[in-house]
Parts: structure tokens; C-alpha cells; sequence
């Protein structure tokens, strides 16, 4: 399975991205998925995550209210819809999936990792 991040970009402070997770091959089945971030100099960080069939989700703090993750398993493809974008959500940001259709929050639940894709948020 390969995963392929894309929808990075530049964008002021207050506006919004959709962020798309689209998988190689019809290998999503059963498997829930997350949304990672990764800025300068920092640790990577959980940001969301959805099960496989997509009645579960959980948010970090940071992004709660603003950051919404969705899918679409008829495309394979997950999304995560960003608004009110903050200096501080500038970073790389992941997608990952997991063996299992049970949200986690912690990045070695994950096995699978999309190469990033770059989020800047100007002030």
C-alpha cells in the first residue's frame, strides 16, 4: 500500500486547505486512517484520526473545532478539510493508515505513511 498526500500550500492566516490521502490500490478496506503534523524542529504530532467506516473520530486539542477528517472508501481516498488555518499549523503533514479500523492517536499505531505534504500559514 502507498499513500499520497497532496493539497499543501501557502495561505494566510484565517483561510482554509483540504488536505486529500488517496491510497495506490483498493487497500484501505478495514483500516482506520490519521493526519499527522510535523513543523520545524518539532516532534511529529497526532492531528486526527477516522475509522474505517467513518463513525469515528477524534481531534487534537490544538485543531478541535477548526480541523474536520473525513473519507471517501468508494475513492480510497481521506481528506482532511482545514479552516481558520493558524501561524502555528504550518508544518509537513502526514496521513497514515492502521492495521486495524479503530481510531489511535499515537504515530506507532500507524504502519503505513504517506510521503507529507507542506502547509504554510502566513501571519
Amino acid at each position: 500500500v502507498q499513500l499520497q498526500a497532496s493539497g499543501g500550500g501557502l495561505v494566510q492566516s484565517g483561510g482554509s486547505l483540504r488536505l486529500s490521502c488517496a491510497a495506490s490500490e483498493r487497500a484501505l478496506t478495514g483500516h482506520a486512517m490519521g493526519w499527522f503534523r510535523q513543523a520545524p524542529g518539532k516532534e511529529r504530532e497526532f492531528v486526527a484520526t477516522i475509522s474505517w467506516i467513518g463513525i469515528s473520530t477524534s481531534y487534537s486539542d490544538s485543531v478541535k473545532g477548526r480541523f474536520t477528517i473525513s473519507r471517501d472508501n468508494a475513492k480510497n481516498t481521506v481528506y482532511l478539510q482545514m479552516n481558520s488555518l493558524k501561524p502555528e499549523d504550518t508544518a509537513v503533514y502526514y496521513c497514515a493508515s492502521r492495521p486495524t479500523s479503530f481510531i489511535a492517536t499515537k504515530i506507532n499505531e500507524y504502519d503505513v505513511w504517506g510521503q507529507g505534504t507542506q502547509v504554510t500559514v502566513s501571519s
